[in-house]
C-alpha cells in the first residue's frame, strides 16, 4: 500500500510516491511460530496444572499438608527480608551520590554498580567458605581469644539468604532512584532548602514522595529475581518454590508436584510483573511532569571534612559486602594454593570455560537473532501481531528458569508417552537444543530491550525516506536499521552472552552428559564442599559479569 505526498512546487514538480509498510503485513501470522517457541514452557505449565483430576487433588492435599506452607512462608519470608533491605540499601546508596557533592562521589557512583557483577550463588559459595567453623574467620578468632566450639552465627538458612540476595541485588533499586533523583529532586531540593527546610526533612518530604514509583519498580524486579533463584535456597537447604519445583522433578520423580508449584511460582512472579509495569507507567508520567536537571543548573550541598569522609564510607558499605569482600574471599585460597591441585584444577577449568563460552555464543546469537526479528517487524510492519509477539517476548525474563524448565519437559514427556517409538525425550533433554531453546525463552528479552533502545533513536523519518529511494519494508531492515544498530546489538549479545555463562538451574537439569559449565561446576563442587575448589569458577563467573556492569557504567557517565 502506497500514498501519494504533494510537495508544494512551481507546478513543475511531480507528486513524489511514498511507499509506506503495508497494514496488513503487519498482522504477522508468520511470527507465531515465534510466539510458540517462546511461550510453549508457560502455556504448558498453566494447561498442565489446570488439568485437574483425583490425583491432582490428592498431590495438592498431601503438599498442603507437608511441604507447601514451609514454601510458602519461607519464600514471603525472604522476599520481606530482601524487599526491605534492598529498599534500604538503594535508596540509601541513590541518595548519598544524588544529593550530596564531595570529593570521590563520582567514583563511588560506579562502585555501587559493582555487585550487579557477582552472582548470588557465588557470593554464597565465598561466605561460607570464609565464615563457616572450619573457615579462616572461626579459626582466627578461636585463636584471639583462646575459645572453642563455634564463634560466628550459621549463615546457611533464611537469614543469610536474605543477606545475600540483598547486598548483591540493591542496585536495581539503585539505579532507578539514582535517577528519578538526578532528574527530578535535586531543583525542588535546592527550593526547599531556599524555603528554610533542613536537610532531613527535605530529603523525607521532598525527595522520598517524588521517587515511590520508581522504588515501586526496583523492589518489584528485585522480588522476581529473589523468587527466581535457585542457587542460593538450594544451596543452603531453603524450602522456597523454586528449590521445590527441582527437588520434586528431579529427586522425587513427581512430575504433577512439580507442574502445581510451578504454577504457583509462575502467578507470583506474574503478580510482580504487573505491578512493576503500573510502576513504570508510573515513572513516565512522574518523568514527563519533571525538568531537565542541567536545563536548571542546580546545586547540591557540598560535603568536607569527616562529613564527606563519612558519607563515602557509608556508600561504600554495601560495595564491601556485596562485591569486595566475596571476590578477596575466593582469591586468598588461589592465591595461597589452600587445599587444591593447582594443576588439576585448572586443567578442569578450562574444559568448563570452553563449554560456557560455546553456549554463551550459541545463546547470545539465537536470542540477539530473535530480537532483531521481532523488534524490526513491529518497526516496518506494525500491527497488533508483531508488538504483541515483542511484548510477550519481553516477558520472558520473568519467568524463573526452574519454571521454564519444567515448561519444556512437560510437552515432552507427554509426546513421549504418546508416541514411544519416536525417541523425542532425546531431542530436549541432555541436548544443546534444550539448552539453547530454555535460554530463548529467558534472554531473548535481555536482547530485545536493547534492540528496542537502539530503535527509539532512530527517527521514522529515515524509514520514510529509504522508502521513497524504492526500498521496500525488509530493504529498509537491511540498509538503514541493521548499520544504525550495530551498538545496541553488540550490547545485546554482550548481554545475553554474560546471563547465559550465569545461569544455572536450566543449564543444570538440561545440559548433556560431561558437559559441565562454569555455574554448573561451582555448583556442584560447593554442594560437595570443596569450596576452595569452587573459587576458580566462581571468580570467572564475576569476572565475566563486569562486562554488563562496565557497558552500564559508561552509559550513565554519557547521560550526565
Amino acid at each position: 500500500m502506497s500514498s501519494t505526498s504533494h510537495v508544494p512546487s512551481n507546478g513543475l514538480t511531480a507528486p513524489v510516491v511514498v511507499s509506506r509498510p503495508r497494514r496488513d503485513w503487519g498482522r504477522g501470522w508468520w511470527l507465531l511460530p515465534v510466539g510458540v517457541v517462546l511461550l510453549l514452557p508457560i502455556i504448558s505449565v498453566v494447561i498442565a496444572a489446570l488439568h485437574w483430576d483425583a490425583a491432582s487433588a490428592d498431590i495438592v492435599r498431601e503438599m498442603l499438608q507437608t511441604v507447601l506452607p514451609d514454601y510458602v512462608r519461607t519464600s514471603l519470608l525472604l522476599c520481606l527480608l530482601v524487599g526491605t533491605g534492598t529498599l534500604l540499601l538503594g535508596v540509601g546508596s541513590a541518595c548519598l551520590v544524588t544529593l550530596f557533592d564531595y570529593r570521590g562521589r563520582r567514583t563511588l557512583e560506579w562502585l555501587l554498580l559493582l555487585p550487579l557483577a557477582m552472582p548470588a550463588y557465588v557470593s554464597a559459595y565465598a561466605y561460607t567458605d570464609f565464615l563457616q567453623f572450619s573457615g579462616p574467620a572461626q579459626t582466627w578468632l578461636r585463636e584471639l581469644l583462646q575459645a572453642e566450639g563455634r564463634m560466628l552465627p550459621e549463615i546457611r538458612n533464611v537469614w543469610g539468604a536474605a543477606f545475600l540476595l540483598t547486598v548483591t541485588l540493591y542496585p536495581y533499586v539503585y539505579l532507578l532512584v539514582r535517577t528519578a533523583l538526578m532528574d527530578r529532586a535535586t531543583h525542588l531540593m535546592e527550593a526547599a532548602a531556599m524555603l528554610g527546610a533542613r536537610s532531613m526533612r527535605r530529603i523525607f518530604t521532598v525527595a522520598l514522595p517524588l521517587v515511590r514509583p520508581f522504588v515501586a519498580g526496583g523492589v518489584a524486579l528485585v522480588l522476581m529475581e529473589t523468587l527466581a533463584d535457585f542457587g542460593v535456597s538450594s544451596y543452603f537447604g531453603i524450602q522456597t518454590f523454586t528449590a521445590g519445583v527441582i527437588k520434586a522433578w528431579v529427586v522425587m520423580d513427581d512430575r504433577m508436584a512439580a507442574t502445581q508449584l510451578s504454577l504457583a511460582l509462575l502467578v507470583s512472579v506474574s503478580l510482580l510483573v504487573w505491578l512493576e509495569r503500573r510502576a513504570r507507567q508510573r515513572m513516565r508520567f512522574a518523568s514527563s511532569r519533571g525538568q531537565n536537571r542541567s536545563a536548571l543548573m542546580t546545586r547540591v550541598p557540598e560535603l568536607y571534612g569527616w562529613q564527606a569522609l563519612l558519607t563515602w564510607g557509608l556508600g561504600m558499605i554495601p560495595v564491601l559486602l556485596g562485591f569486595i569482600f566475596p571476590v578477596m574471599m575466593m582469591l586468598r585460597p588461589l592465591l595461597l594454593g589452600v587445599g587444591t591441585d593447582q594443576e588439576v584444577l585448572w586443567a578442569q577449568f578450562l574444559p568448563w570455560a570452553w563449554n560456557s563460552i560455546q553456549l554463551g555464543i550459541s545463546g547470545a546469537l539465537l536470542a540477539t537473532a530473535l530480537a532483531l526479528l521481532l523488534g524490526g517487524a513491529a518497526r516496518v510492519l506494525p500491527g497488533a501481531i508483531t508488538r504483541g509477539m515483542a511484548w510477550l517476548a519481553s516477558l520472558g525474563y520473568a519467568v524463573p528458569g526452574v519454571v521454564i524448565v519444567v515448561g519444556l519437559l512437560l510437552p515432552v514427556a507427554a509426546l513421549q508417552q504418546w508416541q514411544p517409538g519416536w525417541s523425542i525425550t532425546g531431542w530436549v533433554t541432555t541436548t544443546v537444543l534444550g539448552i539453547l531453546w530454555a535460554y530463548l525463552v529467558r534472554f531473548t528479552a535481555v536482547a530485545l530491550q536493547s534492540v528496542q533502545g537502539g530503535y527509539a533513536r532512530i527517527p521514522e523519518s529515515q524509514d520514510e525516506a529509504a522508502r521513497m529511494l524504492g526500498s521496500n519494508a525488509w530493504g529498509v531492515l537491511r540498509r538503514v536499521h541493521l548499520p544504525l544498530l550495530r551498538g545496541p546489538v553488540l550490547a545485546g549479545l554482550l548481554l545475553v552472552f554474560v546471563d547465559v555463562m550465569k545461569e544455572l538451574p536450566a543449564t543444570m537439569v538440561l545440559r548433556p552428559f560431561n558437559m559441565d559449565t562454569l555455574a554448573v561446576s561451582a555448583y556442584q563442587l560447593a554442594r560437595d564442599e570443596r569450596l576452595t575448589e569452587a573459587a576458580l569458577p566462581s571468580l570467572a563467573l564475576v569476572l565475566a559479569g563486569l562486562v554488563p556492569v562496565i557497558l552500564l557504567s559508561r552509559s550513565l557517565r554519557r547521560k550526565r
